[in-house]
């Protein structure tokens, strides 16, 4: 029974990561075609539905790791997609204004290329049980730069988008209604910038730490 179960998690981890390492190749593909022949104003235009469907895949990792199918942290992996899908979803779809400003190419290919080297990374763990030495130190070292230009990329475009949050006043609920409850979207927005002030530093070194641990692991083996 044990045997059936490792064989089905592996088999559905392998699609998973590959489905989804597809769907980043993707993004990257129309990124970079796009930007190369109609320039950074384009760029969320070609990307958008690949990025909407790989992003907001990334909800199943948290299931996996609360039902124990990975051993990733969920406290780790949580901030990580909720930022994301925010990005996604809170900023980039909800306000046009900000859809052709160059950070989203650099958000999206910075994005992009982490995610196309950690599922192909996860993927080749899964299906074959290792993953060749440059894989790893890619999937372990990319960050260093990547990590760096997607933060910056997130927290350019949420700023850029306040104003538009505050004068559209979407998703915000005003008083009085019959819930007798009010959420103001655009001071929720500043509270998330302000959470990038100890959250940014604190992931990079946790992702330093993961980065130590796994290399000097390769090393002794």
């Amino acid at each position: 029974m044990a045997g059936s179960f490792s064989f089905i998690r592996r088999v559905y981890l392998t699609l998973y990561n590959w489905i989804v390492f597809a769907g980043w190749a993707q993004v990257l593909y129309f990124a970079v075609k796009t930007l190369k022949e109609t320039g950074h104003e384009n760029v969320y235009d070609a990307v958008e539905k690949p990025l909407q469907l790989a992003q907001t895949a990334a909800v199943l990792e948290i299931l996996h790791g609360l039902v124990g199918l990975v051993r990733s942290p969920v406290s780790a992996t949580l901030p990580q997609i909720g930022s994301r899908l925010f990005l996604t979803w809170g900023i980039l779809y909800s306000f046009p204004e900000v859809q052709s400003h160059f950070l989203v190419a650099s958000l999206v290919i910075s994005w992009s290329i982490t995610e196309i080297i950690r599922y192909s990374f996860f993927g080749l763990k899964e299906a074959l049980g290792f993953a060749p030495s440059w894989h790893l130190w890619l999937r372990y070292s990319s960050f260093l730069v990547l990590y760096p230009t997607g933060i910056t990329s997130e927290v350019g475009l949420i700023y850029l988008a306040l104003p538009h949050i505050k004068t559209s006043e979407m998703y915000s609920v005003r008083m009085p209604n019959t819930l007798n409850f009010s959420f103001d979207f655009f001071y929720a927005t500043i509270l998330v910038l302000a959470i990038y002030v100890p959250g940014s530093p604190h992931m990079y070194r946790y992702m330093l730490g993961q980065r130590k641990r796994a290399l000097s692991k390769s090393k002794r083996e």
